[in-house]
């Protein structure tokens, strides 16, 4: 047999990755309830979370809840 070469390798592996076709208009949403659970979710969100702090160049801040930036927006009555 042959030795592949680095590009035929690299070819053979995306011939694995699994791939779904949708026509414009047609794509499934982006709810993932119905098929992870709210653990699996927070993961996911826990490493988009690190990868932007990443890329910004700024430490993951680290402060307790009660101390956290934010306002509360109320409804007017």
């Amino acid at each position: 047999m042959a030795k592949l070469s680095e590009k035929e390798k690299r070819a053979a592996a995306r011939r694995e990755w699994p791939v779904a076709v949708y026509q414009l208009g047609e794509e499934p949403g982006d709810d993932l309830s119905a098929s992870t659970t709210a653990e699996e979710r927070l993961g996911m969100m826990w490493e988009l979370a690190q990868r932007a702090w990443l890329f910004c160049g700024k430490p993951i801040p680290d402060y307790k809840i009660k101390d956290a930036p934010g306002r509360v927006i109320r409804p007017q009555a």
